[in-house]
């Protein structure tokens, strides 16, 4: 059995507006179907998957799908290439994809991706959550609590 260091992994692109916007309830990491033009394009270029979001397609209800994720495409494949924002399915196990899909049949929850990954093993990952949406209050409530530890880190600085 090989000793792997956890969180040892390459960042790909990260969310950084979905713990602002949403209560993060629980996380998961799951696997993503691509193409080899999208990983080569992955290696090369940065995505973005902060407009992205999780759900079901029409067609195939019992799996999940990236949705909006932009992965630019590559350009030495020419007419071999892939469509920027198409759908990608996430690979995870049956009873999380069902436990999943029934929180978000729920009204106010969604599935939110916070950050794409390559893993030890150099395959990509996506660290999806499961989230409740935010109000303005409790926006105003997260803005208010940042200030307000950021001017108490400049205190404390001051002091030392």
């Amino acid at each position: 059995m090989s000793k792997r260091k956890p969180n040892n992994f390459h960042l790909i692109s990260e969310n950084r507006k979905a713990s602002f916007n949403y209560f993060i309830l629980e996380t998961l990491e799951a696997g993503i179907i691509l193409t080899g033009t999208e990983v080569k394009s992955i290696r090369n270029n940065r995505c973005s998957i902060s407009e992205s979001f999780v759900g079901e397609m029409s067609n195939d209800l019992d799996s999940l799908y990236l949705f909006n994720a932009n992965i630019p495409i590559y350009e030495p494949a020419k007419m071999f290439n892939h469509a920027p924002k198409s759908p990608r399915k996430l690979l995870m196990r049956r009873k999380e994809i069902n436990k999943w899909l029934g929180s978000i049949r729920k009204k106010g929850m969604t599935i939110v991706p916070l950050n794409m990954f390559f893993n030890v093993n150099g395959l990509v990952k996506v660290k999806i959550a499961l989230a409740q949406g935010k109000n303005v209050v409790d926006k105003r409530a997260a803005i208010k609590e940042r200030d307000w530890d950021r001017d108490k880190r400049r205190i404390l600085k001051g002091y030392n």
